[in-house]
């Protein structure tokens, strides 16, 4: 067994060396827990955080002498989705700082502290100076650690228990998920009942927590040293640049796709205000909406593994390029669903928020078909040296969205202080602009040519779409 140095992060407590190969045993590795605990605190803490976002800067906002200083609903779209933009382009940068320099539990830890500093700067100080310093932190320290937190769950796995992996990530996704639905429920109660320190800072010290436990289990994990200029020779080779640029294409049609989706943090929260929010006889608050999404993935994830995906492979067979185009009609026609919404609220109704909880159903079933089939076939797709790096790159198909549509919102602002794309004009343009996109990918991803990387097996090379099957 290979023994590195111990990690600096002592806390006062001295530690002992790392493993950096698994234990040959069959069952779960002793560092699981400690993975999915700290996944559940940490996006309570990002998801949190992220639900309150708009309506703090629409709302609560306040100026250096305690006057208000709230933003127009267009310029918190623009800071939204600048952010989330800033928040999927580090993990390129994370992955690198990981694979290449210090490794994952290094990467983890050490981004982590900077994440908690950002929730720290949000809680303590309510103008735009501590929106601008608590943001730029966060984007820092979530961005950074997402490449390598799911590497690092398979890291601790050998060949005697690889047959558990998929238990183990069904547990994170699990997490993940658990821990939107609570944090979407609490921190709008929280901002609405004790103000914005409280509701940010809840989720701060659930990151404090979910760091607390990571570095519990600094001596249960294995530890995968970095690359170093090995890393960088085996993923920029030939093989290796070929492998992006192919998913590269891709990646612009799923772009779009996240352009939409994340507005269900933003537009869709704006568009909540004006609902009637009564459910089984309570009112919800307008970004305690969002809630549905986690409720919905959790739901059906099954339900198109084992139903649809199966019934429809029956008369046509699906491929996951074929998954994303369909992926990519349905997200359009979930903008459809609250571009009709808003004509309702423009004609002076009320209308339910069932409204907006079935265009939620509708672009959750776009997630499952685009995001999560995405996810797997880029790893699929990287070469074996290139697995966190492609990652990394995939998660910048959420930042290139986010940046479309802050771009939008911050060009449809006149300077006489009206907007060019009002109500439901404006969620008609980007229905628009996915059916375009959906089209276009229909054609495009025919020539694609897959070749499939799965570790311990040679690389596969299979025909492009449009020869083995003659359309999408």
């Amino acid at each position: 067994m290979v023994l590195v140095t111990p990690q600096p992060f002592s806390f006062g407590v001295k530690m002992s060396r790392y493993r950096t190969t698994p234990d040959e045993v069959s069952g779960m590795p002793p560092g699981v827990p400690y993975i999915v605990s700290n996944e559940v605190a940490e996006r309570f803490s990002y998801y949190g955080m992220r639900t309150i976002l708009v309506v703090f800067m629409t709302k609560y906002l306040m100026s250096a002498n305690g006057a208000s200083d709230t933003m127009s609903p267009e310029e918190a779209k623009t800071w939204f989705h600048t952010w989330s933009t800033a928040v999927y382009f580090t993990p390129l940068f994370g992955a690198l700082l990981s694979d290449w320099f210090i490794g994952k539990y290094k990467t983890i830890i050490s981004l982590s502290i900077v994440y908690c500093l950002g929730h720290i700067a949000l809680a303590m100080d309510e103008t735009r100076t501590g929106l601008a310093i608590g943001l730029t932190l966060i984007a820092i320290g979530s961005g950074g650690i997402k490449p390598c937190v799911s590497a690092h769950v398979g890291d601790q796995f050998g060949p005697k228990n690889k047959h558990l992996i998929s238990r183990v990530f069904s547990w994170f996704y699990f997490a993940i998920n658990l821990g939107a639905f609570a944090s979407t429920l609490a921190t709008p109660w929280l901002l609405e009942h004790y103000g914005p320190s409280v509701a940010f800072g809840v989720p701060g010290g659930l990151m404090i927590l979910a760091t607390y436990v990571f570095w519990l289990g600094r001596n249960s994990f294995v530890h995968i040293p970095a690359g170093g200029k090995e890393f960088i020779k085996q993923s920029f080779s030939g093989e290796g640049l070929k492998a992006i640029l192919k998913l590269l294409v891709i990646y612009v049609f799923v772009a779009f796709f996240w352009a939409l989706y994340d507005q269900t943090g933003s537009a869709w929260v704006l568009q909540a205000e004006h609902l009637d929010r009564q459910i089984f006889g309570m009112t919800v608050l307008p970004s305690q909406v969002q809630a549905v999404n986690p409720l919905f993935i959790l739901l059906f994830i099954p339900l198109f593994s084992y139903v649809i995906y199966p019934a429809i492979n029956r008369v046509y067979k699906l491929t996951p390029l074929r998954k994303i185009g369909m992926g990519l009609f349905v997200t359009a026609l979930a903008f459809v669903v609250t571009a009709y919404t808003e004509q309702l609220i423009e004609a002076g109704q009320s209308p339910s928020v069932l409204w907006q909880i079935l265009g939620f159903a509708i672009i959750t079933a776009g997630e499952v078909m685009v995001s999560i089939t995405a996810l797997e076939f880029s790893y699929t797709q990287a070469p074996h040296t290139m697995k966190s790096i492609i990652m990394a790159i995939f998660f910048c198909s959420v930042s290139m969205g986010n940046a479309f549509t802050a771009a939008v919102n911050f060009f449809i602002q006149n300077d006489d202080g009206t907007v060019a794309l009002t109500g439901s004009e404006y969620y008609w343009f980007f229905t628009a602009v996915m059916t375009v996109v959906a089209v276009l990918y229909v054609f495009i991803s025919r020539f694609y040519q897959p070749k499939t990387y799965i570790q311990g097996e040679q690389a596969i090379d299979e025909e492009p779409i449009e020869a083995e099957q003659g359309h999408l």
